[in-house]
């Protein structure tokens, strides 16, 4: 089968286009695409939505997760690893056939978890990864479950040891107009703020028992187009030769996807 010509590809959109489009308030980008929960009023309710997502949506391949409450939808285009105009179209009518089996969307109900590892050579980490869990690579940096059940891994260039910081963290996209939201509830449950010196660009908070130094123990980023609603990540790192279980977390508004392959898109950076 012949690979398909640049001429072909689709045209992706960027955040900020997919979310100014009408008609799509039900959903939210996130770093891996395009997502939104819809709850049901009863379980042979979400089935039926189940089978009307595949009816308006087989070009699309998308993510569905059936719960009791609801139905979870993640659109994507995986030829350019992001969004295109077909996703526009796929949303609106995945939300209209929502709206005519009575579902009612939370947009407050998605949301993306992954791990990111840190390595000075990636490429020497990510065979162990990639065997230790099962999951298959997609794109160079990334690796992925293939049953969809367990959060993505992506793997990240450090520039130098880092003796004392662990090399792990958790990242967890949410919508962007509840990234704020999420601060206020880490710092209700007991984490504080570092500093809000970048807000609206980004925030640092630590949890309870974290310990400020040079090299922070812990990050965490949010993700999202410049000026526009779009995504938000956050993810937390616990601390690293210092108080047990301590981070900090940076909450950090610039739009990235899981694949650093698309061109004005970046990953979050490295800390």
């Amino acid at each position: 089968m012949p690979r398909p010509t640049l001429a072909a590809m689709p045209e992706w959109i960027t955040p900020a286009e997919f979310h100014a489009a009408t008609g799509i308030e039900h959903w939210r980008v996130l770093y891996d695409g395009a997502h939104a929960f819809f709850r049901t009023p009863t379980y042979a309710d979400g089935v039926a939505l189940v089978a009307a997502v595949g009816a308006v949506a087989a070009d699309r391949r998308p993510d569905v997760n059936l719960r009791a409450e609801g139905v979870g939808v993640g659109l994507t285009t995986r030829d350019v690893d992001g969004l295109t105009p077909r996703d526009v179209e796929v949303a609106r009518a995945v939300s209209a056939a929502a709206r005519d089996l009575g579902a009612t969307a939370d947009p407050s109900a998605v949301q993306v978890v992954e791990i990111a590892v840190q390595a000075l050579v990636v490429t020497d980490v990510l065979p162990f990864w990639r065997a230790v869990l099962g999951y298959a690579e997609r794109g160079p940096y990334d690796l992925v479950d293939r049953r969809g059940k367990g959060p993505a891994i992506a793997l990240q260039d450090m520039d130098a040891p880092r003796p004392q910081r662990n090399r792990l963290h958790v990242d967890i996209s949410v919508p962007h107009d509840m990234a704020q939201a999420r601060v206020a509830a880490a710092v209700a449950a007991g984490g504080r703020l570092v500093t809000d010196e970048h807000a609206p660009s980004w925030w640092v908070l630590a949890d309870a028992r974290a310990t400020r130094r040079a090299s922070p123990p812990g990050w965490a980023a949010a993700d999202a187009s410049p000026g526009l609603p779009a995504a938000q990540r956050v993810a937390a790192v616990p601390a690293h030769g210092g108080p047990p279980h301590g981070g900090e977390a940076l909450v950090h508004p610039r739009r990235g996807l899981i694949s650093s392959t698309m061109p004005g898109l970046s990953r979050p950076p490295s800390m």
